[in-house]
């Protein structure tokens, strides 16, 4: 994303400032940098004064008859004379017009900003944010390996339940609860009184039948009144002698009664072992039926939806939304202040087993690797733009001569080094310039 052009050193925005500008800087380490490159200009004038004096000193001595050798010294002398004022002059131009002279190609910094944003903000995204620049660096990490390793640790697994916990108490806390309840009711509690309950019931009551599922029940049901049956003696002698005439005697009473309950137990014993008991049938065919007619019967229909209205009508239900969450929050508080609750064991013995897997298993890290180059991948694919507009757009927000001041402050001092090496290597041109001509003529 280029940063959009406009007129050199003009505001990048109606009212904007220098500490707009600049609203992340130190002020004494501004200052610190001011006098480090203030000794450093010092340095470089200091070889160039020397040079200047040293020259002059020459050029006297040799009008007044002096050695030869004051010709060698002077020639150096001029050279680096010459080699400081072009190098101050390069430097100079970097940053501001030299002797306040509007010379072409000077001030570069404050007429080119916004370009050298640009040229960075490229710079960056071509050699740093590059797709396959990521890549590399992402397969080189060995995120995986390494987290897998780390993550394995007792103490380590210790560390991030302990932090899940804390995330888990903020975001519950969050939460308002009138939402979260309505939510629930909304998306849970209303959707099962929606629909009609008889059709979907009968579907998966007669997949159910068509996989033999209810001889598990009807056995279940035979083992208990068979069960019942064998203690049903007085019970059933109880009963006959209630309804038995008076002029019943007590003996036929007792007759009848132990009669009934020796054929109630073979009847129910007989039920229980032959899976293929008239009742049984008779029962698989009735859910049969009552499957079907769930599902196509209209009256079967109604009856189930009206017990639909009187379970959804019920206190319990209309209440299990704010039930069911004041009990999970309940339950997650708790579970997060107590350090030893089953809920933080959990959540680090899950930690330890993905670490364990990451560790042991090469295939499981080439996958997450390859996730995680994937997504870093379409990430800077998609946003790398993005992020190095960030560089272009801050630096054309600067002030154009605050933006020079400041960047002088940050390299100038080392610019200056280029001051003192002109004027050496200048000398020593010169030097080896004024040899060779003298050698040759």
């Amino acid at each position: 994303m280029a940063a959009k052009h406009r007129t050199p050193g003009a505001p990048t925005r109606a009212g904007s400032s220098l500490a707009e500008s600049f609203a992340g800087a130190d002020p004494e380490a501004d200052a610190a940098r001011a006098r480090n490159l203030g000794r450093m200009k010092a340095v470089a004038l200091g070889f160039l004064l020397g040079a200047t004096v040293l020259f002059l000193a020459c050029r006297w001595a040799e009008a007044r008859g002096g050695p030869a050798w004051l010709g060698y010294l002077g020639a150096a002398a001029e050279a680096g004379m010459v080699g400081a004022l072009a190098d101050w002059f390069a430097v100079t131009a970097l940053f501001r017009h030299p002797l306040g002279l509007k010379i072409p190609h000077t001030a570069i910094i404050k007429r080119k900003k916004d370009q050298l944003g640009e040229s960075l903000g490229s710079f960056v995204r071509e050699n740093f944010l590059s797709p396959d620049v990521i890549e590399t660096k992402v397969r080189d990490a060995e995120v995986a390996s390494r987290l897998g390793k780390w993550l394995s640790e007792p103490q380590h697994a210790a560390r991030v339940a302990d932090e899940a916990s804390t995330v888990l108490r903020v975001g519950v806390e969050l939460l308002n609860d009138e939402d979260i309840q309505h939510i629930i009711d909304r998306t849970i509690v209303k959707r099962l009184a929606e629909p009609q309950w008889g059709p979907p019931v009968g579907r998966v009551l007669g997949q159910l039948l068509v996989e033999n599922r209810q001889e598990a029940l009807i056995q279940l049901l035979c083992d208990r009144a068979f069960d019942w049956s064998l203690n049903a003696g007085e019970t059933i002698e109880r009963v006959v002698t209630r309804d038995s005439p008076t002029w019943s005697p007590r003996f036929v009473d007792h007759m009848v009664g132990d009669r009934m309950h020796r054929e109630l137990m073979d009847f129910t014993d007989k039920v229980r072992r032959d899976p293929n008991h008239e009742l049984r049938r008779s029962a698989t065919r009735f859910l049969f039926e009552f499957a079907n007619d769930l599902q196509n019967d209209d009256a079967t229909i109604a009856r189930a939806d009206a017990v639909k209205e009187q379970l959804m009508a019920r206190d319990e239900v209309t209440r299990a939304a704010e039930t069911a969450w004041k009990t999970l929050k309940r339950l997650v508080l708790e579970g997060v202040d107590d350090p030893s609750s089953a809920l933080r064991g959990r959540i680090a013995d899950s930690v330890m087993q993905i670490g364990a897997s990451l560790r042991d298993d090469a295939e499981l890290r080439d996958k997450v690797d390859g996730w995680m180059v994937r997504g870093a991948r379409h990430l800077v694919e998609q946003y790398g733009g993005e992020a190095t507009a960030i560089i272009t757009d801050t630096i054309e927000r600067w002030d154009a001569e605050e933006a020079s001041r400041r960047i002088e402050l940050h390299v100038g001092r080392d610019l200056q080094f280029i001051r003192i090496n002109g004027t050496v290597v200048g000398a020593l041109a010169g030097l080896v310039i004024y040899v060779i001509a003298k050698f040759l003529f």
